[in-house]
């Protein structure tokens, strides 16, 4: 024993050979001195290094089983026992090491005293840590280990489990465990993906099912008529045999200017007959059934050529080079023929119809056939009569005027409270007194006026007529591009229109000197139609505001950007880019508030300031957005819908419950450019049986 305290006491140094030989010497010396007594040392540390574990792990199995059972403390446990101190010491620090399971699973494989073998315990996984949680078809432990292990026990021979190699490296061994594991790993990835392309797939169809129901509420008038997401396409179209000559027409010309290049007179001279033979037999025709009878047989002989042209004639390069020019091509006669749209569009809008025209003389010659004391209308007491309803109307067109003031009057409450002021220019003035006379708006009151009467207009205080006089306006309006083509200056000819010269436009800026005794009038346009009794606009409270009307701003249109220029100081410096802009057609104007804040002098100045063009183009819209601004009242959109003169998509809901409808634009509802949809709400309004009507035929 005292050896053995002082062998243990030793801190011995790394051996180097002569210390082993010494050793060895040593130990020679001590068995030839000792003989069987020298040998107890060497027992002694056999029986530390070897048998001591054991004797560890064992206590820690019985400690365990005993301090799970009672739950009684370690220290407690280990000195019921009478272990020594250095086991209960190493036990404390071990305890934290080991979860329950696996101080069951050592309990269990040491009962017998037999061996414990580290490499037993990690192949056969007792341990509950290997479980894939939320996985419900994994090989659980309790219940499929068992043919597991079972399996691993045959394809394992039992003499392998304790080779020290194999427990180095058996956590690097496929397993049946691990070939399990991997398996249902596998498995569970497939069966996630193939989910997923099913979401996917489906989801794909919502999305295609969705847009062909979309694409079916799509008016094909406006946007074409083919789509590809619409079912219809699968199957044959009505117009089907119409496309594939035209297809056809397209690649026998792409032959027909290879052959030229390539000097094959003879393919290019049949080509360009069967070409000239399908054009014929196409014709104007948009269907199928517009088509010649005919038509059949000229697609077969076209597909023979054209299968004989390609044998010959086809060559990648050259085809994708002639359909590529012939697509620029037909890209430059696109936008030519949008110019010239443009150019007969604003063209046909400044003109006058000629039933309008003939209806104009035949009223002229009439009235002043007339004798004097005839050309006056009933109750001029009413002219100024503040309290009743007035309305200014200006207008050079006889039949707009007309239908304005009948519908007015036909849905008006009490009729003779309505007070019509006409102006209109020396040119239509007796042909707008003798309509209403010979047709009367009931017990309404109208009066009609001559602008060219007014001798208070003039160019000394009017901006616009000086403007108009001055050599620059003359050289824009009439000399200035004048173009040899219809599609040549077409984008700056609707600021060319003659009623930017009239004014008839611009007296809207001079109400109250036209009439000075009135406090409130209602400004109507002659292209509007009435549609309900208009007499709650007068108690529309203004809240100090000169007028009162409908904004047509949206998100990002119709707003101040898109009449003003900005990057002039002046428009920057005083007026909101984002600010709303309103409708000139149908405005309330307190005439009182319009003389306190002097609008016509506001007028005037910005009018003197764009004499060269730079704050606004014509018209008399911008102007209106600056001399109101800051003083416009909105209105509900309710009284006042307008966009008949060029948009197609109102709402007809929106139209029938509007008081007044606006044909703004350049289809106007005289026009034969009108909208059709649109023009039964003017038409209504003219009386057809009018022998002055019939006679200009004006109902054709």
């Amino acid at each position: 024993m005292f050896n053995f305290l002082k062998f243990d006491e030793i801190s011995l140094p790394p051996r180097t050979p002569m210390a082993i030989k010494r050793g060895v010497s040593s130990l020679g010396v001590h068995r030839n001195r000792g003989g069987a007594g020298s040998r107890f040392p060497i027992v002694t540390l056999v029986f530390i290094l070897v048998l001591a574990p054991m004797v560890f792990f064992i206590g820690r199995g019985i400690y365990s089983n005993d301090s799970i059972d009672q739950n009684d403390s370690l220290s407690s446990s280990v000195s019921e026992q009478d272990v020594d101190w250095r086991t209960r010491l190493a036990l404390q620090h071990v305890k934290f090491l080991f979860s329950k399971e696996v101080i069951d699973v050592i309990k269990a494989n040491t009962d017998d005293l037999g061996p414990l073998s580290l490499d037993s315990f990690r192949k056969n996984n007792y341990s509950a840590s290997w479980k894939f949680s939320g996985q419900e078809n994994v090989v659980d432990i309790d219940s499929g280990s068992a043919e597991i292990a079972a399996n691993n026990n045959q394809e394992t021979p039992k003499g392998k489990q304790d080779n020290s190699l194999d427990a180095d490296h058996s956590q690097y061994v496929d397993t049946p465990m691990n070939l399990a594991r991997r398996q249902l790993r596998e498995k569970r990835r497939e069966k996630r993906a193939a989910d997923l392309m099913k979401q996917e797939d489906n989801a794909s169809l919502m999305l295609e099912n969705a847009a062909i129901e979309r694409s079916k509420s799509v008016d094909s008038a406006v946007l074409g008529k083919y789509s590809i997401w619409r079912k219809e396409t699968d199957n044959e179209n009505i117009d089907s045999t119409v496309r594939l000559m035209r297809d056809q027409i397209i690649m026998a010309r792409v032959y027909l200017s290879i052959a030229t290049m390539k000097n094959m007179t003879n393919m290019a001279h049949e080509l360009q007959n069967r070409i000239k033979e399908s054009q014929r037999a196409l014709g104007d025709a948009t269907t199928d059934t517009d088509l010649n009878r005919s038509a059949p047989e000229k697609i077969k002989a076209m597909g023979q050529l054209l299968s004989k042209a390609r044998d010959q004639l086809y060559d990648c390069k050259l085809v994708t080079g002639k359909l590529r020019a012939m697509l620029q091509s037909a890209d430059e006669q696109v936008r030519s023929l949008k110019k010239q749209s443009t150019f007969l569009s604003q063209l046909a809008a400044k003109t006058i119809p000629n039933g309008i025209h003939c209806l104009s003389m035949r009223l002229t010659i009439e009235y002043y056939l007339l004798p004097l004391e005839k050309r006056k209308f009933p109750r001029s007491e009413n002219l100024e009569n503040p309290s009743l309803y007035h309305y200014a109307l200006f207008s050079d067109n006889v039949l707009a005027a007309s239908v304005v003031v009948n519908s007015t009057i036909m849905n008006a409450k009490e009729p003779e409270k309505h007070v019509f002021h006409l102006v209109s220019d020396k040119l239509n003035f007796g042909a707008m007194n003798m309509w209403f006379l010979l047709n009367p708006p009931g017990k309404a009151t109208i009066h009609v006026e001559n602008v060219d009467e007014f001798k208070w207009l003039n160019s000394s205080y009017c901006p616009v007529l000086r403007q108009l006089e001055s050599a620059a306006m003359k050289e824009f309006y009439f000399k200035a591009d004048h173009h040899t083509t219809l599609s040549a200056g077409s984008s700056n000819l609707k600021y060319r229109n003659p009623k930017y010269l009239s004014m008839l436009n611009h007296l809207r800026f001079y109400l109250p000197q036209v009439y000075p005794k009135l406090n409130k009038i209602l400004f109507l346009d002659d292209d509007i139609v009435v549609q309900k009794d208009l007499t709650g606009l007068w108690k529309v409270d203004l809240r100090g505001k000169v007028n009162g009307a409908v904004e047509t701003c949206g998100e990002s249109f119709h707003r101040f950007d898109k009449y003003l220029n900005f990057s002039n100081p002046h428009i920057a410096r005083n007026f909101d880019p984002n600010a709303c802009g309103w409708a000139y057609g149908m405005n309330v104007f307190d005439l009182k508030q319009w003389k306190k804040w002097d609008i016509t002098g506001i007028y005037h100045r910005w009018q003197n300031m764009n004499e060269d063009r730079v704050l606004w183009k014509l018209g008399t819209l911008p102007p209106g957005l600056m001399t109101f601004y800051g003083l416009t009242h909105p209105l509900d959109k309710s009284w006042h819908v307008l966009g008949l003169g060029y948009n197609p998509s109102i709402d007809k809901s929106d139209i029938e419950n509007a008081a007044v409808i606006h044909y703004n634009g350049n289809m106007k509802p005289w026009l034969e450019l009108a909208m059709t949809r649109y023009r039964s709400y003017w038409v209504k309004y003219i009386k057809f049986d009018h022998p002055y009507i019939r006679g200009c035929k004006l109902g054709e």
